[in-house]
């Protein structure tokens, strides 16, 4: 799987954002459909940054994962580190956090689990 496909280049991307090392591990085994969740296609990402931009201008927020059955978006935040944000997108201001994990592998575990009961 080509990191192009789920990663924008640097002058595409907020100058706060570096992929961490576990996104791109994710990328490369191909780990990108965990329904109910999936990583993003960059150009899905381009979109939804600039929408979540729109919705909640106190924030800085990169979207890299989206839930198929809901709103609920994971993303990054600027200063904020590999911490991940669930925002449940639509919601207005001030209602869309879901919750968080400390990083995207504590992300990722969860998304295992609800994979787990998908099925």
């Amino acid at each position: 799987m080509s990191n192009d496909t789920f990663m924008l280049p640097p002058n595409e991307r907020p100058s706060w954002l570096e992929y961490p090392r576990s996104f791109c591990r994710l990328v490369d085994q191909g780990l990108v459909h965990i329904t109910p969740w999936h990583l993003l296609e960059a150009e899905r990402a381009r979109i939804d940054v600039r929408g979540l931009a729109e919705r909640y201008p106190s924030r800085e927020l990169f979207p890299f994962a989206h839930r198929q059955d809901n709103d609920d978006v994971a993303c990054w935040a600027k200063g904020m580190g590999e911490r991940v944000f669930i925002i449940h997108d639509f919601a207005s201001p001030g209602f869309e956090d879901e919750g968080g994990f400390d990083d995207v592998w504590s992300w990722f575990r969860q998304a295992i689990e609800e994979t787990i009961d998908w099925d």
